[in-house]
């Protein structure tokens, strides 16, 4: 029989590796499968997807376990092919080198079944040896790298100068540092930077005599739960935060929106706020648009965007989601909420697209009824600017020289300050109340 490799396929937009989030029925070493046949479940920073089998044949290796992280490239599975008499190499042969593109389809389960365990610690085969591609830096010369890089390299207790570069001009990347640490960690090499903090380990407690059951409970950190941990982390380990809160009278915006409401829901529309808030963020950021920018780490360039699709960052069972409205400055207000709603129902029944995930410019995040009074949004990496909307009061407002009861909504936005000076966000956070205040300015600017 001949042996056919197959490997985690290019799944798109930049993502490099994807967590095994279950395999697919049936999927087991020793099976007889079909070309096109659902093989695993793949979870990136993006979405779940299902990879499906390339070829029939039957399976003699599996690339990896439930939790399992692996990059892309990687081996998934290792197929013995029938032999046809028409040339077929035998396994002897070396494997294949060209695949045929497997289908990669959204897939709604986000969360693995109860009886798949795996160790989400363990250790890929041939990633502990870092690679050197080119000399590394001269004797007291600094290393080209990142600001995240040296900071990751700080975390490690590398010496940057060590490690070998494989980025464009001799650049040190993220993936080099890692690489470089485990291999000295696998090899008892010491690097000459200070030492690492290891974390601490809490005791397992166990429950007293003559109670049921332990006291704790220990949850693997996989799924979608590993994904927000993870973009967490960077987005706060990288970028640097500050927040400006601000109140917004919105009663003229919410008389504006009773009144629409009958209008959308003729058309099957559910009208939210969030349209509005959508649209006065695009005006927004056409005004000052640093905001809708990114930073490119590798290249340290300030990828300005001339595009507008804002991220609305929606609460599911499986954790926090961002779908992207696609072209907001295109759209009117009551496509728009169509939009946020069916993103809303697919990102909650997961059924939500790969598509619908990516892309975004900026980001709103709303907890709606549950809002209280402000909050430090934290940015969703590598946007600059993030725009958190909390629930709406009446509080006391100053109109024309009288004391009044308006409906008042706080609204907290974080920037990176790295980029964003604080009078260009105090100036961006005025733009969008300008406009949420006086919301007849939609109309006569048509935005």
């Amino acid at each position: 029989m001949a042996r056919y490799e197959f490997k985690l396929p290019d799944i798109g937009e930049g993502v490099s590796e994807g967590e095994i989030v279950a395999w697919a029925p049936g999927i087991a070493v020793g099976a007889m499968v079909q070309a096109d046949q659902p093989l695993v479940e793949v979870m990136t920073d993006k979405a779940t997807v299902t990879i499906t089998i390339p070829k029939s044949g039957r399976i003699a290796e599996l690339g990896g376990q439930v939790g399992q992280v692996i990059k892309v490239g990687r081996m998934l599975a290792v197929l013995e092919l029938e032999e046809a008499g028409t040339g077929v190499q035998k396994s002897s042969a070396p494997a294949p080198k060209a695949e045929p593109a497997p289908v990669v389809a959204p897939a709604p389960k986000a969360e693995p079944a109860a009886s798949a365990v795996g160790d989400i610690r363990e250790e890929l085969p041939g990633l502990s040896l870092p690679r050197a591609p080119t000399p590394v830096a001269a004797p007291g010369e600094k290393p080209l790298a990142a600001p995240a890089t040296r900071m990751l390299a700080r975390e490690l207790g590398v010496d940057l100068a060590a490690v070998p570069p494989s980025g464009a001009n001799g650049r040190v990347t993220m993936d080099d540092v890692r690489a470089y640490a485990s291999g000295a960690e696998a090899s008892g090499v010491k690097t000459p930077a200070a030492p690492v903090a290891r974390p601490v380990v809490p005791t397992r407690i166990e429950a007293p005599a003559g109670a049921s059951g332990a006291l704790e409970e220990r949850i693997p950190l996989r799924g979608m739960r590993r994904r927000i941990f993870d973009a967490m982390a960077r987005s706060k380990h990288t970028a640097a935060h500050f927040t400006f809160v601000e109140e917004c009278d919105v009663t003229a915006l919410e008389a504006l929106r009773n009144r629409l409401k009958p209008v959308a829901a003729e058309r099957g529309v559910k009208l939210s706020y969030l349209p509005f808030v959508v649209k006065a963020c695009v005006a927004a950021l056409r005004k000052h648009p640093t905001l809708n920018s990114a930073y490119d780490e590798a290249t340290e360039e300030i990828v300005q965007r001339k595009y507008y699709n804002i991220g609305i960052a929606t609460a599911t069972d499986a954790g926090l989601m961002v779908p992207v409205v696609k072209g907001a400055d295109k759209r009117n207000l009551l496509e728009i909420a169509a939009e946020v709603q069916r993103l809303g129902e697919d990102a909650r029944t997961g059924k939500i697209r790969l598509d619908d995930l990516q892309g975004s410019t900026f980001t709103i995040t709303s907890l709606g009824a549950q809002g209280g009074l402000f909050a430090t949004p934290v940015l969703n990496y590598p946007e600059v600017g993030i725009l958190g909307v909390h629930q709406i009061k009446e509080r006391p407002v100053v109109r024309d020289g009288a004391i009044a009861i308006g409906k008042v909504m706080l609204l907290s936005l974080s920037f990176d300050h790295r980029l964003i000076d604080g009078h260009v966000g105090a100036a961006f956070a005025y733009e969008v109340i300008r406009y949420l205040q006086n919301p007849d300015l939609f109309m006569l600017e048509a935005i």
